[in-house]
């Protein structure tokens, strides 16, 4: 289970790491994270990979279970 959710997670990255601005643009109240963006993990689509994206890196924030509190996680 764990080698079948690494590989998932590589290969969604691989999907940011060639289009970075797919994911869904996300509004939280720290600036910080603007411009902050989401995509699913393959075959794990309730958790998400959130990023930032420029012309010249991708950064993950972090993977986290898309139904979790996001405003008070990421809020501040």
């Amino acid at each position: 289970m764990a080698e079948r959710f690494l590989s998932s997670v590589q290969a969604s990255v691989d999907v940011i790491l060639d289009q970075p601005y797919v994911g869904a643009l996300r509004f939280f109240a720290n600036p910080h994270l603007a411009g902050l963006r989401s995509w699913p993990v393959k075959d794990f689509e309730v958790l998400r990979i959130f990023y930032l994206a420029d012309d010249e890196a991708v950064t993950v924030v972090l993977i986290l279970h898309g139904r979790r509190d996001l405003d008070t996680i990421l809020g501040d």
